[in-house]
Protein backbone atom coordinates (compact mmCIF):
# COMPACT_ATOMS: atom_id res chain seq x y z
CA UNK A 1 0.00 0.00 0.00
CA UNK A 2 1.25 3.49 -0.81
CA UNK A 3 2.17 5.74 2.12
CA UNK A 4 -0.52 8.27 1.11
CA UNK A 5 -3.23 5.59 1.61
CA UNK A 6 -2.24 4.72 5.19
CA UNK A 7 -4.78 5.33 7.95
CA UNK A 8 -4.67 5.25 11.72
CA UNK A 9 -5.39 1.80 13.19
CA UNK A 10 -4.00 -0.22 10.26
CA UNK A 11 -1.76 -3.20 10.95
CA UNK A 12 1.56 -2.94 9.10
CA UNK A 13 4.82 -4.84 8.84
CA UNK A 14 7.84 -2.54 9.32
CA UNK A 15 11.42 -3.84 9.63
CA UNK A 16 10.05 -7.39 9.94
CA UNK A 17 7.90 -6.48 12.94
CA UNK A 18 4.11 -6.29 13.24
CA UNK A 19 2.91 -2.82 14.28
CA UNK A 20 -0.26 -0.73 14.47
CA UNK A 21 -0.32 2.84 13.14
CA UNK A 22 -1.28 5.26 15.91
CA UNK A 23 -0.77 8.53 14.00
CA UNK A 24 -0.64 9.35 10.28
CA UNK A 25 0.00 12.96 9.16
CA UNK A 26 0.52 14.32 5.68
CA UNK A 27 2.94 17.25 5.96
CA UNK A 28 3.96 19.81 3.37
CA UNK A 29 6.66 22.06 4.86
CA UNK A 30 7.28 25.35 3.02
CA UNK A 31 9.08 24.80 -0.26
CA UNK A 32 10.19 21.22 0.54
CA UNK A 33 8.65 17.99 -0.71
CA UNK A 34 5.59 16.59 1.04
CA UNK A 35 6.04 13.58 3.29
CA UNK A 36 3.99 11.27 5.50
CA UNK A 37 4.86 11.26 9.21
CA UNK A 38 3.75 8.05 10.93
CA UNK A 39 3.83 6.92 14.53
CA UNK A 40 3.47 3.20 15.12
CA UNK A 41 3.44 0.82 18.06
CA UNK A 42 5.44 -2.39 17.83
CA UNK A 43 2.98 -5.03 19.04
CA UNK A 44 5.59 -7.44 20.38
CA UNK A 45 7.60 -4.97 22.49
CA UNK A 46 4.88 -2.34 23.05
CA UNK A 47 7.28 0.49 22.15
CA UNK A 48 6.26 3.40 19.94
CA UNK A 49 8.36 4.66 17.04
CA UNK A 50 8.13 7.46 14.50
CA UNK A 51 9.14 7.37 10.87
CA UNK A 52 9.05 9.74 7.92
CA UNK A 53 7.94 8.24 4.60
CA UNK A 54 7.95 9.60 1.08
CA UNK A 55 4.61 9.85 -0.71
CA UNK A 56 5.47 6.98 -3.07
CA UNK A 57 6.92 4.57 -0.45
CA UNK A 58 5.27 1.15 -0.18
CA UNK A 59 4.30 -0.34 3.19
CA UNK A 60 3.23 -3.95 3.81
CA UNK A 61 -0.24 -4.05 5.36
CA UNK A 62 -1.15 -7.06 7.51
CA UNK A 63 -4.65 -8.21 8.34
CA UNK A 64 -5.32 -7.85 12.06
CA UNK A 65 -8.45 -9.45 13.44
CA UNK A 66 -10.23 -7.11 15.89
CA UNK A 67 -12.52 -8.86 18.36
CA UNK A 68 -14.76 -7.36 21.00
CA UNK A 69 -13.84 -9.05 24.28
CA UNK A 70 -14.63 -8.67 27.96
CA UNK A 71 -11.80 -8.28 30.47
CA UNK A 72 -12.48 -10.76 33.27
CA UNK A 73 -9.57 -10.83 35.74
CA UNK A 74 -5.78 -10.82 36.18
CA UNK A 75 -3.55 -13.32 37.93
CA UNK A 76 0.10 -14.44 37.86
CA UNK A 77 -0.21 -15.91 34.34
CA UNK A 78 -1.65 -12.70 32.83
CA UNK A 79 -5.02 -11.14 32.04
CA UNK A 80 -7.99 -13.26 30.99
CA UNK A 81 -10.36 -12.02 28.27
CA UNK A 82 -13.59 -13.63 27.04
CA UNK A 83 -14.82 -13.43 23.46
CA UNK A 84 -18.31 -11.87 23.45
CA UNK A 85 -19.54 -14.04 20.57
CA UNK A 86 -18.39 -17.59 21.29
CA UNK A 87 -17.35 -17.26 24.98
CA UNK A 88 -13.79 -18.53 24.34
CA UNK A 89 -11.27 -17.32 26.91
CA UNK A 90 -7.73 -16.19 26.10
CA UNK A 91 -4.87 -15.08 28.35
CA UNK A 92 -2.55 -12.21 27.46
CA UNK A 93 0.72 -11.95 29.37
CA UNK A 94 1.52 -8.81 31.35
CA UNK A 95 4.60 -8.19 29.15
CA UNK A 96 2.38 -7.84 26.07
CA UNK A 97 -0.21 -5.68 27.85
CA UNK A 98 2.19 -3.25 29.52
CA UNK A 99 0.23 -0.49 31.30
CA UNK A 100 -3.03 -1.21 29.44
CA UNK A 101 -4.52 -3.03 32.45
CA UNK A 102 -4.37 0.18 34.49
CA UNK A 103 -7.11 1.57 32.23
CA UNK A 104 -9.45 -1.45 32.38
CA UNK A 105 -12.01 -2.31 35.03
CA UNK A 106 -13.00 -5.98 35.42
CA UNK A 107 -16.00 -6.87 33.22
CA UNK A 108 -15.33 -3.97 30.84
CA UNK A 109 -15.41 -4.33 27.05
CA UNK A 110 -12.30 -3.79 24.92
CA UNK A 111 -10.94 -4.75 21.51
CA UNK A 112 -8.25 -7.43 21.33
CA UNK A 113 -6.02 -7.52 18.24
CA UNK A 114 -5.26 -10.98 16.86
CA UNK A 115 -2.67 -11.90 14.22
CA UNK A 116 -2.93 -15.43 12.75
CA UNK A 117 -5.31 -16.35 15.59
CA UNK A 118 -2.86 -15.32 18.32
CA UNK A 119 -3.67 -12.36 20.63
CA UNK A 120 -0.97 -9.71 20.37
CA UNK A 121 -2.34 -6.47 21.82
CA UNK A 122 -5.26 -4.40 23.08
CA UNK A 123 -6.88 -1.43 21.39
CA UNK A 124 -7.92 0.98 24.13
CA UNK A 125 -10.54 3.69 23.64
CA UNK A 126 -9.29 7.33 23.70
CA UNK A 127 -10.57 7.76 27.27
CA UNK A 128 -11.96 5.65 30.10
CA UNK A 129 -14.01 6.35 33.21
CA UNK A 130 -12.40 5.33 36.51
CA UNK A 131 -13.35 5.90 40.14
CA UNK A 132 -11.00 7.63 42.60
CA UNK A 133 -9.98 5.16 45.30
CA UNK A 134 -7.58 7.32 47.30
CA UNK A 135 -6.45 10.96 47.31
CA UNK A 136 -5.72 13.76 49.79
CA UNK A 137 -8.81 15.66 50.96
CA UNK A 138 -10.28 18.27 48.63
CA UNK A 139 -9.78 22.00 49.20
CA UNK A 140 -12.82 24.29 49.09
CA UNK A 141 -12.76 27.24 46.65
CA UNK A 142 -9.68 25.84 44.89
CA UNK A 143 -11.19 26.19 41.43
CA UNK A 144 -9.32 29.38 40.50
CA UNK A 145 -5.71 28.23 40.95
CA UNK A 146 -4.11 25.44 39.00
CA UNK A 147 -3.23 23.18 41.94
CA UNK A 148 -3.00 19.43 41.39
CA UNK A 149 -2.66 16.38 43.61
CA UNK A 150 -2.06 12.68 43.01
CA UNK A 151 -5.15 10.45 43.00
CA UNK A 152 -5.04 6.67 42.96
CA UNK A 153 -7.74 5.18 40.76
CA UNK A 154 -9.54 1.86 41.34
CA UNK A 155 -7.17 0.07 38.93
CA UNK A 156 -3.98 1.35 40.61
CA UNK A 157 -3.33 4.12 38.06
CA UNK A 158 -2.01 7.36 39.60
CA UNK A 159 -3.37 10.51 37.97
CA UNK A 160 -2.67 14.22 38.60
CA UNK A 161 -6.07 15.77 39.34
CA UNK A 162 -7.33 19.23 40.39
CA UNK A 163 -7.46 19.81 44.14
CA UNK A 164 -11.29 19.81 44.31
CA UNK A 165 -11.55 16.09 43.37
CA UNK A 166 -12.59 13.76 46.23
CA UNK A 167 -12.58 10.01 46.92
CA UNK A 168 -15.45 8.17 45.21
CA UNK A 169 -15.80 10.49 42.21
CA UNK A 170 -15.75 9.05 38.71
CA UNK A 171 -13.27 10.72 36.35
CA UNK A 172 -12.59 10.62 32.63
CA UNK A 173 -8.91 9.70 32.04
CA UNK A 174 -6.97 9.77 28.74
CA UNK A 175 -5.48 6.41 27.73
CA UNK A 176 -2.80 8.10 25.60
CA UNK A 177 -0.89 9.71 28.50
CA UNK A 178 -2.89 8.91 31.64
CA UNK A 179 -3.96 12.49 32.22
CA UNK A 180 -7.15 13.80 33.85
CA UNK A 181 -9.73 15.04 31.33
CA UNK A 182 -12.89 15.80 33.33
CA UNK A 183 -15.44 14.50 35.78
CA UNK A 184 -17.64 11.79 34.33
Amino acid sequence: MKATDLRQGLGVKIDGKIAVLTLVEHRTPGNLRAFIQIKFKDLMSGKSFERRLGSSDDIDVVDLDRRQMEYLYSDNSGATFMDSENYDQIVLSTEVLGDALKYLRPNSQTIVLLFDGNPISLELPPSVELTVKDCPPGVKNATVTNQTKDATMETGLIVKVPSFINVGETLKVSTMDGSYLSRA
